[in-house]
């Protein structure tokens, strides 16, 4: 008589494909994930990244400490994993905005309106963090800060070159589109901060907003030839 098995609870009978159950474990875990970064980040920007303590981030996300040790070996790790998360939500969105505009000048607009009329009054905490809570830590939190602006600077400095070729110009020098990528993202950087961290006006930087993207636009402009 041949003997039957039973699957356990991360399989189904092919062996190959998660149960119910092992999926609905994994949801939990990128839910506490989640709950664990969005509380690490809030306390982060609102009290000071040394101020708030591990234990303070597990009861705000109601969980005990050793859970967020397990997905985070320290503060540090939360740290970095924030800064990560921020740099690749910047980049996608501000990313899709110029090329929606199909690669054009029109898409530098977008993309500097959509960074002072969505992502900063919505994410202030974000900015916080990368502007404020992550400079002067370590060198390795640094070195991730060093990154992702690079990875800032070169998207824009690739848009840049990506609006000459699509308008058949080209700009008055090779360093030109560096120049304008590395001011675009200084005056972003200053502007946010400026506007809703120090003097805390987040009702003012859609017009300041506007007014920076038409200095930039200009700029830009007159550097094609």
């Amino acid at each position: 008589m041949a003997r039957t098995s039973k699957t356990n609870d991360t399989t189904d009978a092919a062996g190959d494909t998660p149960s119910r159950s092992a999926l609905r474990r994994q949801r939990e875990r990128e839910q506490r994930l989640q709950t664990i970064l969005a509380v690490a980040e809030r306390l982060f920007a609102r009290e000071g990244y040394h101020k708030t303590g591990m234990e303070r981030i597990a009861d705000e996300a109601e969980v005990s400490v050793g859970t967020v040790y397990f997905y985070f070996k320290n503060k540090e790790d939360l740290l970095l994993q924030l800064l990560d998360q921020t740099g690749y939500e910047l980049r996608d969105l501000l990313g899709d905005a110029f090329r929606n505009a199909g690669g054009t000048l029109e898409g530098i607009r977008r993309a500097g309106m959509v960074f002072f009329e969505a992502f900063c009054p919505r994410h202030p905490d974000k900015l916080a963090i990368v502007f404020r809570e992550s400079a002067g830590q370590s060198e390795l939190v640094e070195e991730r800060r060093k990154r992702i602006f690079g990875k800032l600077i070169a998207d824009v400095q690739e848009a840049l070159q990506q609006v000459a070729r699509t308008s058949g110009t080209g700009f008055r020098s090779a360093a030109s589109a560096e120049v304008m990528a590395t001011c675009i993202l200084g005056m972003f950087e200053r502007l946010s901060y400026h506007y809703l961290i120090w003097q805390q006006r987040p009702q003012d930087l859609q017009g300041v907003g506007q007014e920076a993207v038409e200095f930039i636009v200009g700029g830009v402009s007159n550097l094609m030839r």
